[in-house]
């Protein structure tokens, strides 16, 4: 799925509409290297960083006091095969922008997502998870606003992420669209060797 944004030439169908709120901004001295950042505006969320933060639910941006064992357990909670954490480190360090959630009485991991990218032009989301203990809460969809906010401060503005059949509608209401225009994504597969 790719977010209503602008490609190269943007096509009418694909230009953002969203607005940001300054009081959420990363804080990233690489900032400066981005050309035009969208301008800072208000945003409006679903749910106050305040409203979580009453409810013991605490925003991080880093993956500074990040337990991956603990992340681990929320992508196998919710389906996702079981990962190296080793290899998660590095994907980490890779990470261009994430969000996740700790739940203060805990201090585990609830809710996460991360984008990879270019840094100017182009990002896709992954590994975007709520433990199933805290899902309905509205987490999954406070991540998404602030992540995507993230990129578009940066000035990234085609936005896309692969999501399995049964969670589109959770993204469409976020500004995703299937297919924009007639773009569809492809995945490479490699062949496996018939063995004898």
């Amino acid at each position: 799925m790719l977010i209503g944004g602008t490609v190269s030439t943007p096509p009418a169908s694909l230009r953002l509409r969203s607005t940001l709120n300054p009081q959420n901004a990363v804080s990233q001295s690489s900032q400066a290297a981005f050309p035009s950042p969208v301008p800072r505006q208000p945003a409006s969320y679903s749910i106050t960083d305040d409203d979580l933060k009453s409810r013991g639910f605490l925003f991080r941006r880093t993956a500074e006091g990040l337990n991956l064992d603990q992340l681990n357990s929320v992508f196998v909670a919710v389906g996702f095969p079981r990962r190296d954490t080793a290899k998660i480190e590095v994907a980490l360090q890779h990470t261009d922008a994430m969000l996740w959630v700790e739940y203060e009485k805990t201090q585990r991991p609830v809710a996460f997502a991360r984008a990879t990218g270019d840094g100017v032009f182009n990002a896709i989301i992954w590994d975007v998870v709520v433990d199933p203990s805290f899902q309905n809460l509205g987490l999954g969809k406070a991540v998404m606003e602030r992540l995507v906010e993230d990129l578009q401060r940066k000035g990234i503005c085609n936005i896309a992420l692969y999501s399995e059949p049964r969670v589109l509608g959770f993204y469409r209401p976020l500004g995703f669209v299937s297919d924009p225009d007639g773009i569809r994504g492809m995945v490479f597969i490699r062949k496996q060797k018939n063995r004898k």
